[in-house]
């Protein structure tokens, strides 16, 4: 086996990764990320390159960066993937790992999308107990992360920029999943076993863009 790993840079593919390096810890072989090519910045959870290639140095992984355009459409999308997905097939991959909770038709579109492509994929986290368990799991071995995105229709803004923590976790309204997998927010991992050591990060300017609030996170030495 050869596995990619599907990273976002938030707490849930932090948390796969953990997982699975205890099942296959010499079959990972690196990690794989989209890019808004607009903005360098993760896609969704709107977080700096600089940081996504911080986590990466942390897991001492390689890491793979698909740019995406902006706009971007699915058919654009697909296209985009399907041509990575080529190339690391003919890199010698034969996995790839998601860090998907237990959302059906996502598991569905990624299964449906690889079928055929020489990739299979991985779902190491996928309903292994409750969201509330599993978010406890995680603060319970050292795993701390930062919301980067709130969807307010979902959460109130004032979480954007919270450290996701215990006291997150007692703040949370009745109905919002404790590990945000309904879309109510998205995070950035920054401490934690699948690290090698911590990084330290500090939120900046928080803003509303798009129907969502972005907190942007900083390194220290990108402070000013």
């Amino acid at each position: 086996m050869k596995i990619l790993v599907s990273w976002s840079t938030g707490k849930d593919s932090a948390w796969m990764l953990h997982t699975l390096r205890q099942q296959q810890p010499e079959a990972i072989a690196g990690l794989l990320t989209t890019t808004n090519e607009a903005f360098g910045r993760v896609a969704m959870h709107a977080v700096r390159r600089e940081l996504l290639q911080a986590q990466a140095d942390a897991t001492d992984l390689p890491l793979h960066v698909a740019p995406l355009p902006w706009p971007c459409s699915n058919e654009q999308y697909e296209a985009i993937m399907a041509t990575a997905v080529a190339g690391f097939v003919k890199d010698g991959y034969t996995h790839v790992a998601f860090g998907d909770l237990f959302l059906e038709d996502v598991r569905q579109y990624r299964v449906d999308r690889l079928a055929g492509s020489g990739l299979a994929p991985l779902f190491p986290i996928w309903k292994t107990k409750s969201t509330a368990a599993l978010a406890q799991d995680m603060l319970d071995a050292g795993l701390r992360a930062t919301l980067t995105c709130v969807n307010p229709q979902q959460l109130d803004r004032s979480f954007a920029g919270r450290t996701f923590d215990s006291s997150f976790l007692a703040d949370l309204p009745a109905g919002v999943d404790p590990c945000g997998e309904n879309g109510e927010f998205h995070s950035f991992a920054h401490a934690g076993p699948m690290f090698n050591h911590p990084i330290a990060v500090r939120v900046g300017e928080i803003v509303d863009r798009d129907g969502f609030v972005f907190a942007d996170l900083v390194l220290p030495k990108s402070a000013g």
